[in-house]
């Protein structure tokens, strides 16, 4: 096993890794908490409640988005 194979085989693992740490944790579990924030507060931002609800209903997207751009850099040094 070289060098290049095992490059892309931790730019994979990394790849996952960011993926279910944006998906799960910054954009469905700060969604949430930056709409109860909002809630809570004395003056309500409109703004931010939405972008916290578009955080949740979009984090499958964003953590695929985001792991799949460093998986596929993995992937194509693997593959070369």
């Amino acid at each position: 096993m070289n060098t290049r194979n095992i490059l892309g085989i931790a730019l994979i693992v990394a790849g996952v890794i960011l993926g279910v740490y944006v998906g799960i944790w910054v954009c469905f579990v700060g969604g949430i908490v930056d709409v109860i924030e909002q809630i809570r507060a004395e003056n309500i931002e409109a703004l931010s409640i939405a972008w916290g609800v578009a955080k949740v209903l979009f984090a499958g997207l964003f953590g695929i988005v985001s792991g799949g751009a460093v998986a596929l850099v993995g992937y194509l040094t693997l593959k070369s």
